[in-house]
């Protein structure tokens, strides 16, 4: 089928297969990381992903609304396993492990593209907005499910769950990124959990 001058899959008489399903959807996702890699979120566009993946911008609207919804699917394809998070049988472990995949997922980003993410974030409605939906389903969750896990087996206070607790550490993480102007060193992370959160996790409660 064609539409204009384009095939389903990219640009009329290009050499790209007619790519579908999860094969089509990869190669724009590697596509969207590699323009993110290249020219920060800031100046990404969909003309550069569709390029990039040797297809058409209607195809990529026909699975994404916009620019930041299409960024967003690329960062949770990159991201670590959800539902599975660590279960080492101690909490610290778990979240140290957890933290670091979750940070050394953008180790083929440039460190400035990193940053202006993260900046964009705070200044792009849109993006933030698709992005607290990835986070609310991802990595909160995960963290949620190890810190229930180690209320279970005694280590922490479970009086202390709250979903803002369980969404500290990657608030702690996300605040290093914005000021150190990239991905956190791991040292970061563990000051993150020995000074601020396991302290607070393991407190009796008030009162």
């Amino acid at each position: 089928m064609t539409t204009g001058s384009t095939t389903e899959d990219g640009p009329a008489g290009g050499r790209a297969s007619r790519r579908r399903g999860d094969e089509l959807e990869q190669a724009i996702l590697d596509a969207v990381w590699a323009e993110l890699a290249d020219h920060g979120y800031d100046r990404l566009t969909m003309d550069g992903v569709a390029a990039r993946a040797r297809t058409s911008k209607p195809v990529l609207y026909r699975r994404w609304p916009n620019r930041a919804a299409l960024v967003v699917a690329a960062l949770g394809r990159n991201a670590p396993d959800y539902r599975e998070p660590p279960d080492t049988g101690e909490l610290r472990a778990d979240l140290s492990l957890f933290l670091r995949r979750l940070l050394h997922r953008f180790d083929d980003l440039p460190q400035d593209a990193v940053h202006g993410l993260l900046v964009d974030l705070m200044r792009d409605p849109e993006l933030r907005e698709h992005f607290r939906g990835l986070v609310s389903q991802g990595p909160v969750g995960g963290l949620t499910a190890m810190l229930r896990r180690a209320a279970d087996r005694g280590e922490i206070n479970p009086a202390r769950l709250t979903p803002r607790t369980c969404s500290l550490p990657l608030d702690l993480l996300r605040e290093a990124a914005l000021l150190g102007g990239g991905v956190p060193p791991d040292h970061v992370v563990d000051e993150i959990l020995d000074e601020v959160v396991l302290p607070l996790l393991r407190a009796p409660s008030a009162g």
